[in-house]
């Protein structure tokens, strides 16, 4: 069984109303709206996240490939979530090797990643590798005092700044930022302190 913690969602064991996971889930509504073609999920988690994407964008989305680097949480998410356009598998996000063992996507949807690896911008060039041209990476993350200073959280390397954060990326020809406040995601406004930030970032 797959246990809930604070960092793992999985809905069957959280009431509805548990603020977690509905921001979570507001996150994955949100980023249905901009996948297409054969998209990744990196991170999936136990699963949930990749079934909304294909719930809500099934008209436009050829295939979903939920990958994480906990075989439990695979093992969960084949067993709950498994549907003919979708496979769950086991990977690495800094894997060197990762292009050639999952192939290239149209989509990537990368939330709440970022700051559990030693080296942010090495996923970046990651994320751009596993990208076909043209293709969107829809990617979030929790503000922090930056990647120089440790994290209080026991499961994050640290939590980036916004600026640290529009930097990453400046080798993507487009890109549009926008902040979450619970289930809500607006354009930034300077009078406005947000916790968490989403880009939509396109080759």
């Amino acid at each position: 069984m797959l246990d809930y913690t604070g960092e793992r969602v999985i809905p069957e064991q959280m009431k509805p109303d548990n603020g977690l996971l509905l921001e979570h889930c507001a996150r994955y509504y949100f980023a249905s709206s901009h996948v297409h073609g054969r998209v990744l999920d990196i991170a999936c988690g136990a699963g949930y996240g990749s079934k909304m994407l294909l719930d809500y964008s099934v008209n436009k989305v050829t295939e979903v490939v939920g990958a994480d680097i906990d075989e439990k949480a695979i093992a969960y998410a084949n067993i709950h979530y498994l549907n003919p356009k979708m496979t769950f598998t086991t990977a690495d996000v800094m894997d060197k090797n990762l292009k050639s063992k999952i192939n290239t996507f149209d989509s990537i949807v990368s939330f709440e990643t970022i700051e559990h690896v030693k080296d942010d911008r090495y996923f970046i060039k990651q994320m751009l590798s596993l990208l076909n041209p043209k293709g969107t990476l829809i990617l979030s993350t929790p503000f922090g005092e930056g990647r120089d200073y440790p994290s209080k959280w026991p499961y994050h390397y640290f939590q980036l700044t916004q600026e640290e954060f529009k930097a990453l990326f400046n080798d993507f020809s487009t890109v549009e930022f926008y902040f979450q406040n619970g289930v809500m995601f607006e354009p930034p406004q300077e009078s406005r302190h947000y916790p968490l930030g989403v880009a939509i970032a396109t080759k």
